[in-house]
């Protein structure tokens, strides 16, 4: 049976009173659609609109479960915290599940693009991890995440491809650096993006290389994506408006 465990993601849990309510002031996404089987990819930026994390939501009860990289799980549960005042939410790790992977199953789609495959939540099994499979297909589709190809506080959350990847939206009420992102989308002046480019190696504009796949996340001006991966869901963004 093919791995699915993803090893290195990890799962917070939120749980207390209005758990909705206090990330729907915080994250770049529309919290009141999560359900059971929808969950959402949303950001948590800075106050001027940069990515500092990205992550997945999923509904469990009242209690919102965080899927995000394991290596930065600690930090992001910090900033959490930091939002959390004396609101009565509890945060922490969720070691009793695992973010699962496989191109096809009974899990819901991936919420950025069908074409990742389904993702669900399961008890941990002790099996082998499926990350190497899901880091190539996710870059040959040209889906960046994670702090190596996002860069904390270094790129604006549009740069990142989230109003394609269903991740922000703009019909919600404020969240944090919700300002810079809806001045952006309302001129449609989103000059650079985040590709994955195939590369032998690094170079100045290079994120992060993946010698074993010969590829590379890289911060693009929009005009000079030559040798990029461009995909269809990112070509009808950068198209000219008839």
């Amino acid at each position: 049976m093919p791995a699915t465990t993803l090893v290195d993601r990890a799962l917070i849990r939120l749980s207390g009173e209005d758990v909705p309510g206090f990330l729907q002031g915080l994250v770049t996404n529309d919290v009141a659609v999560l359900a059971p089987d929808r969950p959402i990819w949303a950001g948590l930026l800075s106050p001027q609109g940069k990515a500092l994390f990205d992550f997945i939501l999923w509904s469990d009860g009242d209690d919102i479960l965080v899927d995000c990289e394991a290596a930065a799980a600690e930090a992001l549960a910090r900033r959490l915290s930091l939002y959390r005042l004396r609101r009565p939410i509890a945060i922490a790790a969720e070691p009793a599940l695992e973010v699962q992977w496989a191109l096809d199953g009974d899990g819901p789609a991936d919420p950025r693009l069908p074409a990742l495959g389904r993702r669900w939540l399961a008890p941990p099994s002790g099996g082998a991890g499926a990350e190497a499979e899901w880091l190539r297909h996710r870059l040959g589709l040209g889906v960046a995440e994670g702090l190596a190809e996002l860069g904390q506080d270094k790129t604006l959350w549009l740069e990142c491809n989230a109003a394609e990847l269903n991740g922000v939206s703009f019909a919600k009420g404020c969240y944090v650096g919700q300002e810079n992102t809806a001045r952006m989308n309302y001129r449609q002046k989103v000059n650079r993006r985040l590709v994955v480019v195939p590369t032998d190696g690094p170079g100045p504009r290079t994120r992060i290389h993946y010698p074993e796949l010969g590829l590379a996340v890289e911060h693009r001006r929009v005009d000079d994506l030559d040798g990029a991966i461009v995909p269809d869901w990112l070509a009808a963004a950068l198209s000219p408006a008839d």
